[in-house]
């Protein structure tokens, strides 16, 4: 039996610029954590010939062609995988469209527990991150970034750099005073309200290939955005960061009316006059996670948010990407 645990992440600055449809032009930027919340992948070798996987249902076939799950089925043809093989998956936040990049964990995770059964040891972080990546895009064509698969594979604050030719640049943020500050004073809500990314990042690429309604320089914006917030993480000026949470949200917001909608638009403006200097949306937009930047009475601030329908979710920043925490 082998279990691979791999991180969630939030972004906090830079989200988008990961898109082909953007960093190809003028390259990328993302400043993102992960946090300890995680999806566990349990893989192991039965009796029989039969490929099992479980999720929140629960397939029995024969050959993986035959598998409803796609990822599954498509990393088993990758790995070379043809019967014999058990695979469980557990989350800690269930269910998709949440934005904490579950469905690019799965990938990496699965991708890191076979490669154990397998002894594959000749691959870097690196390598991994780039073979999910491609997995994702390519085989399973979702219109995916660079960053969920490179944060579930190295872990920890990170900033990625990407390059036109699509090359990433992984560095470790290391601030001048107590990261732990930072962490308690972003706060994160469930908003009860799925969505799947898919037509959020594909109307997203659209506008950002054909610069519709001046998109390219939104996004020029928000880049500079993440920088800023990188600067402010930097030198502990936590202040700023919720500051520029506000003005990257105005921003963010600009691109799309999926961006947004009338619930998210009333939970934001209730935030800021309870207390926060600013929030986004954790992921594509349109519903999941937001998160807020809180100074102070946080206890006050959670029971008015969890009074209005929201559900408070607790975390820590974890420092570790994808590993193996069992194997025998």
């Amino acid at each position: 039996m082998i279990i691979s645990r791999t991180p969630f992440r939030i972004t906090l600055g830079g989200g988008g610029t990961d898109l082909p449809s953007y960093y190809t032009k003028r390259g990328g930027f993302v400043l993102a954590t992960t946090i300890s919340k995680f999806m566990n992948i349990i893989v192991s070798e039965p009796f029989d010939d039969l490929i099992r996987v479980k999720y929140s249902e629960s397939e029995i076939v024969k050959h993986p062609s035959e598998l409803r799950h796609k990822s599954a089925r498509v990393i088993l043809h990758h790995v070379g995988i043809e019967k014999k093989i058990d695979i469980v998956s557990l989350a800690d936040i269930p269910g998709e469209g949440t934005g904490l990049g579950s469905s690019s964990a799965y990938i990496v995770g699965l991708l890191t527990a076979l490669y154990c059964l397998k002894n594959v040891a000749d691959l870097s972080l690196y390598d991994i991150a780039e073979i999910a990546n491609k997995i994702e895009s390519g085989a399973l064509c979702q219109p995916c970034g660079k960053q969920d698969h490179f944060m579930a594979t190295f872990g920890g604050l990170k900033v990625l750099e990407i390059a036109k030719d699509g090359s990433v640049n992984v560095s470790s943020v290391n601030p001048t005073c107590d990261i732990d500050l930072l962490d308690r004073n972003l706060l994160a809500f469930y908003t009860n309200i799925t969505r799947s990314s898919y037509d959020i990042l594909i109307e997203q690429s659209n506008r950002i290939k054909n610069d519709i309604n001046n998109t390219m320089y939104i996004m020029d914006c928000i880049k500079e955005i993440g920088y800023r917030i990188y600067g402010a993480i930097k030198s502990g000026n936590f202040t700023d960061v919720g500051l520029l949470f506000d003005d990257h949200w105005k921003l963010k917001r600009s691109i799309s009316n999926q961006m947004s909608n009338d619930r998210i638009d009333e939970i934001y403006d209730f935030a800021l006059e309870n207390g926060a200097l600013g929030g986004k949306i954790v992921g594509g937009g349109g519903g999941g996670f937001l998160l807020f930047y809180v100074e102070q009475n946080h206890d006050i601030f959670i029971e008015k948010m969890e009074r209005i329908g929201l559900r408070h979710m607790k975390y820590s920043f974890e420092r570790s990407g994808t590993r193996i925490i069992l194997s025998e």
